[in-house]
């Protein structure tokens, strides 16, 4: 690979921008000291706070010019933070979520060093360019590393934020898929099992009045056409409570694990050739074990949702699921031969399969092209123990 040359247009693009960095830091610098002067100075009144919160937003938007050169001259790989989102509109809730934002802060303490910095470095590079033009190229080079990591320790959130904010939304998606969990079984009780038994009530009823009025056969006909119409409708009432059990947490999963569990939803897939499967959760001592309960639940679930994408959209003639562990990650490989087009748009089934699994630090890749096949890999935490004998 060929080094870039010393005089080259990048070694004068970071000169460039080494120069900007005093009349940048000299306006930063006097933002800084006013935004933080004034505000504090009247924190004592009303307004106060709110202009030292208006200050600040207006620091963060110097962070982002910060950002930008820094990815133009420098190379870095940096992207742009969050936006900070008060929980709720308002100029209160405006205050306190900038005057909370720890990014705010560090971006005014980038602006006041960057005005003895900006003199340093804008005076350095002058004099490099008139007078000490041999070594100009290694001057610019260590400038431009001192400048590239003062940005990204000052105008970057750092993982540990990044990791906050990641939590903060994985808990959201996990509240409300549970909410969303509980809705859909609040109805299916409502809608299913309870209006079953409710007409199993009347008809049980009506049957023991006509019982007590039976005066022909007739009447016994009628009375027992009746009993047997409730007792169909207990027979449909238990199956649909069954089939909200196996929805919620299937016995099968929690007895005997994610190859039976998965065998089962295989064989109700309409899939005209069928669905192989696949499960080898062998550990590293050659015992077989099993992940997490939680961890296992979301994969059995996955699973089943992809193969009902497959049965209802994909026209797919066979599928496949290989489920193994690998290292502390728990592999599933959900494949099939359908006309493909699928991709996890948000609010879409599989956009919140991969929210879900997001939210336990999983990964969900979709690859489907037009006219297929189908392959989705899922990547979940391992979180081992033992597999009951």
């Amino acid at each position: 690979m060929e080094r870039p040359p010393l005089y080259g247009a990048r070694m004068w693009r970071q000169a460039g921008q080494l120069l900007l960095n005093l009349p940048l830091g000299i306006a930063g610098f006097v933002l800084a000291v006013a935004t933080v002067s004034v505000g504090l100075g009247l924190s004592i009144t009303v307004i106060g706070l709110p202009i030292l919160a208006g200050g600040l937003a207006a620091q963060r938007s110097l962070g982002v010019l910060g950002r930008r050169r820094a990815r133009f001259a420098y190379g870095s790989a940096i992207d742009e933070p969050e936006p900070v989102r008060p929980r709720r509109p308002g100029a209160v809730a405006f205050t306190i979520a900038h005057l909370t934002d720890l990014l705010n802060w560090r971006t005014v303490l980038y602006n006041v060093l960057m005005l003895p910095w900006g003199i340093l470095s804008f005076t350095l590079t002058v004099v490099s360019v008139v007078v000490l033009w041999p070594v100009l190229p290694w001057v610019v080079r260590g400038m431009a590393a001192t400048d590239r990591i003062l940005i990204e320790s000052l105008l970057f959130p750092g993982a540990l934020a990044e990791r906050v904010r990641e939590l903060e939304d994985d808990r959201g998606t996990v509240v409300d898929t549970a909410a969303a969990d509980l809705r859909r079984i609040e109805r299916d009780l409502h809608d299913g099992a309870q209006a079953r038994l409710v007409a199993l009530a009347m008809d049980l009823g009506m049957a023991k009045e006509r019982l007590r009025e039976v005066e022909s056969e007739e009447d016994m006909a009628a009375a027992a056409r009746m009993v047997d119409n409730a007792h169909g409708e207990v027979k449909l009432a238990l199956q649909e409570l069954r089939d909200l059990a196996r929805g919620i947490h299937p016995a099968v999963l929690t007895d005997r694990g994610l190859d039976a569990a998965l065998s089962a939803v295989a064989a109700r897939c309409t899939v005209p050739g069928g669905v192989r499967v696949n499960v080898d959760l062998t550990g590293p001592d050659g015992e077989p074990e099993r992940p997490d309960s939680a961890v296992e639940g979301i994969a059995y679930f996955t699973v089943s949702e992809l193969l009902t994408n497959v049965s209802k959209h994909a026209g797919a003639r066979t599928a496949a699921v290989d489920v193994w562990r690998s290292d502390d990650q728990l592999m599933v490989l959900v494949q099939d031969d359908g006309k493909g087009g699928a991709a996890p748009y948000p609010g879409s089934g599989l956009g919140g399969l991969a929210e879900r699994i997001r939210a336990v630090d999983g990964v969900f890749l979709v690859e489907s092209p037009e006219g297929g096949p189908t392959t989705v890999t899922v990547e979940l935490p391992w979180r081992t123990h033992t597999a009951r004998r």
